[in-house]
């Protein structure tokens, strides 16, 4: 069987503007990056009228290393309701370098269902995360030498909360010192770098309305406390202008195409746990006013990513899906019913009964936690049985929802249009979304809520540090901001060997972390990696170019 890249690098793409053509663009409304990529220029279509497509969001059940395809199957999707005569527009997110060097991989999609140029999209792109790098960095710059220029705003280098970042896995930056050398080189303080995807500056880009809205974001960040413990943010440093002026060109969406032509709008991808997992809001709102229907996608399982995307990005852009996708693979409910990955391939129908209450608790918060009607996707694998297959089919039907065959990795659109009829019929014209938590509760009653509601956790506990950080929150008025929660994406709770879906645990807040500029705060649950390392055999020992540039191994 051919591989990711040999099938994206055989595919017929059409020339970017005919694909903006698609979805009534012209020549003078996109800036061409190369014949096949494009950014759609948001100054110049304010003119489009205002259109409501419908929104179809796109997640999963719990994460597993055996793989879920929620990539593959939301451009699936959108390729199977295209065969379907319907004007859709694809709205995903970014890859970041780092996993497409480490153990992922690229973030494409896979096999016939994929975005293309996959290789372009997988390296560099259009240069959006580079932009979102820099003027993280400049930032830290700003506040190192604020501090060595006589600290006017008197910050503790101990409490500057502001790291450096890279687009890339590397564990030997995730602690450093730096400032050493003597007082010409800087204060020595402790410091450390970030993936650039887990940046605020990520997040805030991800939820800014447009230009204006991201430097009022950009302006609302805090880098860090006083001595006196009062937050100092980039208002007071002065450099939002700075700011802004290097994500002028990143703002505008980027417009590619799926092997089968449809327009998808690339953009934006904050980490689905430090942060709320999901391409930009100016991409779904221009995509929602360019196609009748969008699908978009939320990262990790719906407890993350989907609750993310429903009680942080729609609550702040007035958005609501008219259905939602749960995707599933047979292989990966096995393995949440105990199922070894290497005894996965084997008919196991004691272990998929065990494992499918994690499907269940998913359905559960999206059909009767938020209220919204949703669709299971099983992502088809060739070593599932009809038995397997019957099992889920049943299960679903017990739990009152529809579910459909996925074979879009093998068959492109094709194998999504039973998968897109089954949304159409259960799709509803208008969605009003039960959120989670009520908009005046406190940080703290917003975190029981999701763990109670979602994660069905018995209990809430808050570490010392995370008790402080309350009383700090309170004092400089952040203390009724949205929640955004940082834990294990393989378990309901925060202890990554409970799987299926467990019951009686308790939560812990290991600490909080203040996104002012993103709205919203952090409640780290557990060790979570902020910078990912590189695995034994990195990705990036696969990846080769020949003398023609003609990129190999790239998945």
């Amino acid at each position: 069987m051919r591989s990711d890249i040999e099938i994206a690098q055989s595919a017929v793409m059409l020339p970017i503007e005919e694909v903006a053509g698609k979805i009534g663009l012209s020549r003078k409304e996109i800036s061409l990056y190369g014949d096949y990529k494009a950014k759609i220029d948001l100054a110049k279509v304010k003119e489009i009228p205002d259109k409501k497509g419908k929104l179809i969001l796109v997640t999963a059940i719990s994460p597993t290393p055996a793989g879920e395809g929620k990539t593959t199957t939301s451009i699936g999707l959108g390729d199977g309701l295209a065969k379907l005569g319907k004007n859709v527009v694809l709205a995903l997110r970014e890859p970041s370098l780092g996993p497409v060097f480490g153990v992922k991989g690229g973030a494409a999609g896979g096999g016939y269902a994929q975005v293309v140029p996959m290789e372009d999209i997988n390296l560099h792109f259009t240069g959006d995360l580079h932009a979102i790098g820099a003027a993280n960095n400049l930032l830290a710059a700003i506040v190192d030498n604020h501090i060595y220029q006589g600290n006017q705003l008197n910050i503790d280098p101990r409490r500057v909360t502001w790291k450096r970042c890279v687009d890339m896995n590397d564990r030997q930056l995730r602690f450093i010192t730096d400032g050493l050398g003597g007082r010409i080189n800087g204060t020595p303080r402790e410091d450390g770098f970030d993936i650039t995807v887990a940046s605020e500056i990520m997040a805030v880009f991800c939820l800014a309305a447009d230009l204006a809205d991201l430097k009022e974001r950009l302006s609302r960040i805090v880098v860090g406390y006083t001595f006196a413990n009062e937050p100092v943010t980039v208002a007071q440093l002065g450099v939002q202008g700075a700011l802004a002026s290097l994500l002028k060109d990143a703002i505008n969406p980027n417009l590619v195409q799926t092997l089968e032509n449809t327009p998808c709008l690339i953009h934006g991808g904050p980490f689905a746990n430090i942060a709320h997992g999901c391409n930009s809001a100016v991409a779904t709102k221009l995509a929602m006013k360019l196609g009748d229907y969008v699908v978009t996608e939320a990262g990790f399982g719906a407890d993350l990513g989907a609750e993310k995307f429903l009680d942080i990005k729609c609550r702040m852009n007035g958005l609501s899906p008219n259905a939602v996708v749960i995707v599933a693979t047979i292989r990966a409910l096995k393995h949440h019913g105990g199922v070894a990955k290497v005894e996965l391939n084997n008919e196991n129908l004691e272990a998929l009964k065990k494992g499918l209450p994690n499907l269940g608790r998913h359905i559960h918060n999206i059909k009767d936690n938020f209220g919204l009607p949703c669709v299971v996707a099983i992502n088809s694998f060739p070593t599932d049985t009809e038995a397997e297959k019957q099992a889920v089919f049943a299960y679903c039907a017990e739990m009152g929802v529809e579910c459909a065959n996925s074979d879009v990795f093998a068959k492109g659109g094709e194998g999504g249009i039973e998968l897109a009829e089954k949304v159409l019929e259960v799709m509803h014209e208008n969605t009003e979304i039960q959120f989670t938590y009520d908009a005046d509760l406190t940080v703290d009653e917003k975190i029981r809520a999701v763990c109670k509601k979602i994660y069905g956790a018995d209990d809430v506990t808050f570490a010392k540090s995370a008790q402080t950080m309350l009383k700090t929150l309170a004092a400089a008025g952040y203390d009724r901001l949205p929640v955004c929660i940082a834990k294990t994406q393989y378990s309901f709770s925060d202890n990554a060997s409970l799987l299926a879906a467990p019951e009686g645990f308790t939560m812990n807040v290991r600490e909080l972390r203040l996104s002012a500029g993103a709205g919203f705060v952090v409640a780290v649950m557990g060790e979570i990696m902020t910078m990912p390392g590189l695995p034994k055999q990195p990705a990036a020992l696969n990846i080769d170019i020949d003398e023609n540039g003609v990129i190999k191994g790239l998945f």
